[in-house]
């Protein structure tokens, strides 16, 4: 078996496997050696040498008996560097052991993963150790109890931090596991280009045999029906072979408008994890750790007493502008030639201290009210209209109209499309009852106390 035999066999193959596969598949594979009844051929990347064996290593062995009649098997490695020790593949196994995939492998491609964002560098407090603890024994790549794995909440709260750490651990842990990790955006920008192209077969077989799956900011594909369509037969094979599955989301599944009842059942059936708001400990304690890594930058810098507590508890919304904040104030301080204290800060950051002031969000209030009179979210924000969801509703109206600068349609829009009518016949109700009902008003000082910590 020579190399131009090889050639003429590929034209062969062509003819059988159709123009799509040829180029995707056989087209890369070039024949290396037959020894020993062992026939070896190098490929760009594990994955693609893994595909081809899966899928045609029977019809390429056909054809390579038909000109020596010695060879039993095939073997697909990936050539060592130049100048490296070539490894012996002929004791090997049919597949070269598959290792993790590099990102920029073929036509798997993972999204860059954040070297910074690892467990080592993660703080854990109150709000977000559930999480944590589900992340970690995730990240462990044994079988896990719970599938898939839902983490979910605000902007700036950890959840892409997690699913970075989840993919760095499982590439250090376990390094023959198939990690693909990537955005809703990108599984839909894929699933438009095998349309275009017509490779839906290849696009479904690339997805399936990936042995963990990790989808950022699933809200994205709500409203596409046929990118969720493919995305529901996606989960389902993988579930279906106990592959692990972690999906993050700016909201719960049963919150996410737009998306079909049965992709929302599916991401419900496992473990879903709320990130909650910080609180102030955590926030103190993720500026200390951010402080010990600015100094590996900034050595001479000292940190007057106080700074860190002032911004724990003024920058109290979003985590990504508090390391920002911090990152500005080392970076200003070293400029100038000034210790970090109190008086700097304020000059420094005076836009971000106001921009960060306490604003209260719709969903904030709607999650307070809901926790308050121990009813499900989804059941407020519904179409129910039983006097223990009712009630509850017009309270979280109200407080949206007082405390928010939200206008009344887009208050209707965020409690589930009702109409701006609506918002105002549940305000004014509200307003009636405030001076009627002694618990109503009770319950609304409590509320606003609590949104106004």
């Amino acid at each position: 078996m020579t190399k131009e035999k090889w050639g003429q066999l590929r034209q062969r193959l062509l003819k059988t496997v159709g123009q799509n596969n040829y180029t995707n598949w056989i087209e890369p594979i070039e024949f290396r050696a037959a020894n020993d009844g062992i026939a070896t051929f190098d490929v760009p990347t594990n994955f693609l040498g893994n595909y081809v064996n899966q899928n045609f290593a029977d019809l390429i062995l056909h054809e390579l008996k038909t000109e020596d009649p010695t060879v039993r098997r095939l073997c697909f490695a990936v050539p060592a560097p130049v100048g490296a020790q070539e490894t012996a593949m002929q004791d090997q196994p049919t597949v070269a052991p598959r290792v993790a995939k590099p990102a920029n492998s073929g036509t798997l491609t993972t999204a860059p993963l954040d070297k910074r964002f690892t467990f080592d560098t993660f703080v854990v407090g109150k709000p977000n150790e559930l999480a944590h603890a589900a992340a970690r024994r995730v990240a462990e790549g044994g079988p896990v109890t719970f599938n898939p794995l839902f983490l979910y909440g605000g902007v700036g709260l950890g959840k892409t931090h997690l699913m970075h750490a989840i993919a760095h651990e499982l590439r250090q842990r376990r390094p023959e596991m198939n990690v693909l990790y990537l955005s809703a955006e990108q599984f839909m920008y894929r699933f438009v280009q095998a349309l275009r192209d017509r490779k839906m077969m290849d696009f479904k077989e690339i997805f399936r045999s990936v042995d963990v799956l990790m989808v950022d900011d699933v809200q994205f594909i709500a409203g596409k029906d046929s990118t969720q369509e493919e995305f529901f037969h996606t989960f389902n094979a993988l579930v279906d072979q106990n592959k692990q599955i972690i999906i993050s989301a700016d909201r719960a599944p049963g919150e996410i408008k737009d998306l079909e009842d049965r992709v929302k059942s599916r991401l419900q059936c496992g473990l879903v994890v709320d990130l909650h708001p910080t609180d102030y400990e955590l926030r103190l304690g993720i500026l200390q750790s951010k402080v010990e890594q600015q100094r590996a930058n900034y050595p001479g810098l000292e940190v007057e007493a106080g700074v860190l507590e002032f911004l724990a508890h003024r920058i109290s919304t979003n985590v990504r502008v508090l390391e920002g904040a911090l990152t500005r104030l080392f970076a200003f301080a070293s400029l100038v030639g000034r210790e970090i204290n109190m008086e700097l800060t304020q000059d420094c950051l005076s836009d971000v201290l106001r921009a960060s002031e306490r604003k209260i969000t719709v969903e904030e209030i709607q999650r307070k009210v809901s926790d308050h009179y121990n009813i499900r979210l989804s059941d407020m924000i519904g179409p129910k209209r039983l006097r223990s969801y009712a009630r509850p509703r017009q309270v979280a109206m109200y407080l949206c109209k007082k405390m928010t600068s939200r206008s009344l349609p887009e208050i209707g829009r965020r409690f589930g499309g009702r109409d701006h009518t609506t918002v105002m016949h549940g305000v004014k109700r509200i307003e009636e009852l405030k001076s009627q009902d002694g618990q109503i008003a009770e319950d609304l000082e409590l509320l606003r106390r609590a949104l106004e910590e």
